[in-house]
Parts: structure tokens; C-alpha cells; sequence
């Protein structure tokens, strides 16, 4: 999702998918630090797990990114996180998902004002998200990448390269791939924001921008049936100084810990298992795509 993260990651996404723009503005409807990730001190854990059992529908808040989260051509739910999400919830005996579609940068509001239940967009867990909601254990690692003009007229392959060619650069709305070009030296106010990365690959092929940067995932997808644009290899964005791997997970309001501890134990038997791959892996994941990384971990950056 951002990216974001954004995602991205997806937005890196949605970070996927470290923080993303607009992130700031949310920061005030929610308060959770990045220890209670780790624990539930101080509350007792939520009733939604009770109440979405008694009810049998968890309400799931997408972003319409493929593939993510998004609805299909048919009208029906998919993507890597609701598919997850489907086969969680129920062996957390809560039969039935219901998609509530928003912005990726509307997501974490949405949650914390209780819009919708639980947030399946793949969304990058980072240490400025993990202040205002509790996530899952990551399903995913991802790598970003770019959407450029075949060819590659302009030689960027990291963020770096942006600022240094004076490339005219694009991500999505609350990606976290905003973030990654400030870090290297890019102008936040010069950024091109778009919706998403179908709105990036056509600023691109439009001459708009010279580059929109998303998840290695989603800027190959998109750009599969493009004359125009290409994407470059992945690669890891520097946090500090470092390269950084992102990871994607769900995020719960800060209370509900009791619901994402058991999602996380679902999630664990289905790493094991092998299954969690043969559910992402329709929607593009590769085995290099699965993680053993933590949010704990995640939210300390």
C-alpha cells in the first residue's frame, strides 16, 4: 500500500507501505503507542471478537487498491487482505465480511471512528500508525518501486535518483513512499498526490510525472498491459540511512486487543501451515513476499 502503505504499502502503504502524508492530520484520533502492540495494559482487552461473533459480520475498511483489497469487476470482495480476512474471521467464528470502501488516507480515521471494524488494505505498519492503532503481525514483506516511462528515459531506480534528476515524482494519497522521497531530499510540497496507483501509471503515461513510487507489487501489476510505462526493479528505500523492508498487516482500534491476539494466533497456525501463501499468491505474492518479521518490531522502525 502503501504502499500505501497509503498503503502503501500501499504507502508505503499505504510502511509498506516510515509514515505517510496525511498521516499527521490523523494523529488526533488515535492514541495508541507502539507498546501496546505488545500488550494490553491498562484496558481489558475489547468485546468486539464477542460482539462480531454474536452478530456474524466484521465490517472490513478497503481502499480499492488490487491487490490489496479492492472489489472486483463482478462486484464481489477480494484481494489478499479480505481473502485473508475471510478465512480468519471464521475461525475466529465470524461467518460473514462486509467491505465498507474508502481513501487509503481515510482508513485509520475511519476505523478509530468506528466506520467500519477492522482495516484489510495490506496497510504498512510504521511507527507513526502504530500511534493510533494497534496491527496484526505482518502477511506480508514488500520491497517499492517505480512506474516510469519505458525505457527508463530518466535512469531513476531508488529515491535518490528522483532528487538528484529534478524528476517530477507522484505517489498515492497517505503512502508512506511520501515519507521515503522527503528523507532522500524531495520537496513534500512538490510531491504529486494521486488516488492511487491506476491514477499514477496514467500521470506517467500522461507526462505528468516522470515517476509514481508504490509497492514492488502494485506498480507491477498496474503496468502489465501498458504500452507506455514500465516499472523498475525493487528495492529498499533507506530509513536513516539504512534500507528498510516494509510489511503489511490489519489494524484494530487501540482497545481491541483480545480480537487482534487471536487474529494474530490464526495468523500464525496459517503460516505455518503453508497457507497463508496459497491464499496470497493469486493475487501476485512470491514466497520472497512472506515474513516471520513482527508489528513489535515494525512500530519501533
Amino acid at each position: 500500500m502503501a504502499p500505501p502503505d497509503a498503503n502503501d504499502r500501499h504507502i508505503p502503504g499505504t510502511t509498506r507501505r516510515s509514515l505517510l502524508a496525511g498521516v499527521a492530520a490523523l494523529g488526533a484520533l488515535g492514541a495508541a503507542g507502539c507498546s501496546r502492540v505488545a500488550t494490553a495494559a491498562g484496558t481489558d482487552g475489547g468485546d468486539l471478537l464477542e460482539r462480531l461473533r454474536a452478530q456474524g459480520v466484521v465490517r472490513l475498511g478497503i481502499a480499492g487498491e488490487i491487490p490489496f483489497g479492492y472489489i472486483d469487476k463482478n462486484g464481489e470482495l477480494t484481494g489478499e487482505a479480505p481473502e485473508l480476512a475471510k478465512v480468519v474471521f471464521k475461525r475466529l467464528g465470524v461467518d460473514s465480511v462486509q467491505p465498507v470502501p474508502t481513501e487509503f488516507g481515510s482508513l485509520i480515521p475511519g476505523l478509530n471512528s468506528q466506520q467500519f471494524d477492522v482495516v484489510s488494505a495490506g496497510m504498512y505498519i510504521n511507527p507513526e500508525r502504530c500511534e493510533q492503532v494497534i496491527f496484526s503481525d505482518p502477511d506480508y514483506q514488500m520491497l517499492d518501486a517505480f512506474i516510469v516511462r519505458k525505457g527508463n528515459p530518466k535512469g531513476l531506480h531508488n529515491y535518490q535518483d528522483v532528487v538528484a534528476k529534478k524528476a517530477k515524482f507522484a505517489t498515492g494519497t497517505g503512502y508512506a513512499e511520501i515519507q521515503y522521497a522527503v528523507e532522500a531530499g524531495y520537496k513534500e510540497s512538490e510531491i504529486l498526490i494521486v488516488p492511487d496507483q491506476v491514477a499514477g501509471l496514467n500521470a506517467v503515461e500522461a507526462g505528468r510525472a516522470d515517476v509514481f513510487a508504490g509497492t514492488a507489487l502494485t506498480t507491477r501489476e498496474v503496468v502489465r498491459k501498458s504500452r507506455k510505462a514500465e516499472s523498475t526493479k525493487p528495492f529498499s528505500p533507506l530509513v536513516e540511512g539504512k534500507p528498510h523492508v516494509d510489511g503489511g498487516g490489519f489494524a484494530f482500534r487501540s482497545p481491541e486487543t483480545k480480537l487482534r491476539d487471536a487474529f494474530n494466533g490464526e495468523l500464525r497456525k496459517l503460516k505455518e501451515s503453508g497457507e497463508l501463501f496459497r491464499i496470497l499468491e493469486p493475487f501476485g505474492f512470491t514466497r520472497a513476499e512472506m515474513t516471520d518479521m513482527t508489528a513489535k518490531e515494525l512500530c519501533r522502525g
